[in-house]
């Protein structure tokens, strides 16, 4: 059964219009709210980097406030003096800087935003994903290699977590030499069923293929079995 994937949309009229309001709040709080729309975006995105960003442009925000703050300023609010007119305009500078660096920013991510699919990670793939991918290929890497040099294969202790050893087999367990304790926890096993494959290999010398052990497995764990044991020469 396939299994539907989201698919992007063009984004509508409304929502490229509506998603302005980034450029809105920077320009007309002369860069003070800038931080708001990256928070926002970390928010849809799923982006923690877009918080440094956020607390970035609110540390600038501060550092203009500031600036305008020291100015000397007459009763009618004007910056008096080379100091008061220094400090005001080094103020500006860095306000329509921070306006500018944040508009450019905002637009990428507005961007991204409008062409987002909902659950899509953004920042790249998901760790715990990409780590379950990487161990089932180094399993299907191993299982050949089990296949094809078994000799080899019991040098490099595949299939053997429970014995020292440099080669990654990406969890596999060996049916026919690793110990009950072992095969329960990497294939999910009470203790009783791995008691029992255990005790039916000694009785028949080892298996010849892991669907060997579907006969006293519970139902449902022989798909789990088949990702993760191998059997190698006893």
């Amino acid at each position: 059964m396939s299994v539907s994937q989201p698919v992007a949309t063009t984004p509508s009229a409304v929502a490229r219009i509506g998603s302005r309001w980034y450029f809105v709040v920077t320009i007309v709080s002369f860069g003070f709210f800038a931080w708001v729309p990256f928070v926002h975006a970390a928010l849809r995105l799923g982006r923690k980097s877009l918080y440094v960003r956020a607390v970035a442009f609110g540390a600038a925000a501060a550092v203009v406030g500031v600036l305008m703050s020291l100015a000397p300023k007459d009763t009618a609010g004007k910056a008096v003096g080379t100091t008061g007119n220094l400090l005001t305009s080094l103020g500006v500078v860095v306000a329509l800087a921070v306006v500018a660096v944040a508009c450019v920013q905002q637009s990428r991510l507005r961007r991204e935003i409008l062409h987002h699919v909902p659950g899509e990670r953004l920042d790249g793939p998901d760790p715990a994903l990409a780590a379950a991918l990487a161990a089932r290929e180094r399993r299907v890497g191993a299982r050949k290699l089990a296949a094809e040099e078994p000799l080899i294969a019991r040098d490099l202790r595949i299939g053997r977590p429970d014995l020292a050893r440099d080669y990654d087999d990406g969890g596999l367990v060996d049916l026919n030499n690793a110990p009950a304790g072992v095969i329960a926890s990497v294939c999910g096993l009470d203790a009783a069923t791995a008691e029992a494959i255990v005790d039916i290999r000694t009785t028949v010398g080892g298996f010849v293929a892991v669907d060997d052990v579907s006969t006293v497995v519970p139902f449902g764990t022989l798909d789990r079995i088949r990702d993760r044991a191998v059997v190698l020469p006893v």
